[in-house]
């Protein structure tokens, strides 16, 4: 079968005993990157064989670990931080074994969107999780279509990023929406800024806001659209 395992996205503590305990029973580990898992396998004293996954061979090997799980091994997927799946491979192995009728067991765990949706202060009951946009081709459409959203809006991006992405959420959504950052959530270094899009872009600009490590963006929704109930088509 085929155990779905959440990992730490900064502070090795935060990875559940039922989680340590799989990695440490299962015949292969999938690592989006076997350097940054074998930090977190040394950790906890954990020796399991560990083979490369992502984005760049998950199409060529998925078949391959498909016939390993029907001849009985237990594979564990995990990513460099957070839940497999959730902007990192894991769904065409997934999609995969349901079509083939192997189990799959999902743990629950470490996603940092959730924290920080948490940390920004904004309404949470009702909110989109964008994920990273596309660098280029169809950024513009997707920066269109959440602009308008009545509902909290999440986006990840890259530090060098950071700056250009600020901008152009407050050309879109206008310079006085609602915002935060989050950067580097659980570990020693946690930054957690809010403000308005102009704010949040000028302390970028100017390197109040520093652009380092993984970063959550959170935006408020547009209020026009929630005080009309009106969703984008």
């Amino acid at each position: 079968m085929l155990y779905v395992v959440p990992t730490p996205i900064g502070n090795l503590k935060d990875i559940t005993h039922r989680g340590l305990d799989i990695l440490q029973k299962v015949d292969l580990i999938l690592a989006e990157d076997t350097r940054v898992t074998s930090k977190l396998l040394n950790h906890y004293d954990i020796h399991q064989p560990v083979r490369a996954f992502h984005a760049h061979n998950e199409h060529r090997i998925t078949e391959q670990l498909i016939l390993k799980m029907q001849e009985g091994e237990n594979i564990a997927l995990v990513s460099d931080a957070g839940t497999p799946g959730i902007s990192d491979p894991g769904y065409l192995l997934m999609n995969a074994c349901y079509k083939n009728e192997i189990e799959v067991d999902i743990l629950p765990g470490a996603t940092a969107f959730v924290p920080a949706l948490l940390f920004s202060g904004l309404p949470n009951h009702h909110f989109h999780f964008e994920g990273f946009l596309p660098h280029k081709k169809g950024r513009q459409t997707r920066l269109k279509y959440l602009s308008v959203l009545p509902d909290t809006f999440i986006l990840y991006e890259s530090p060098h990023r950071l700056t250009k992405c600020l901008g152009q959420l407050a050309e879109h959504c206008g310079p006085e929406r609602n915002a935060c950052v989050c950067r580097e959530l659980t570990k020693l270094y946690q930054d957690v800024v809010r403000g308005t899009l102009e704010d949040l872009l000028q302390k970028s600009t100017d390197g109040t806001l520093k652009s380092k490590g993984e970063i959550v963006i959170v935006v408020e929704g547009d209020i026009v659209q929630k005080t009309q109930k009106k969703y984008p088509k």
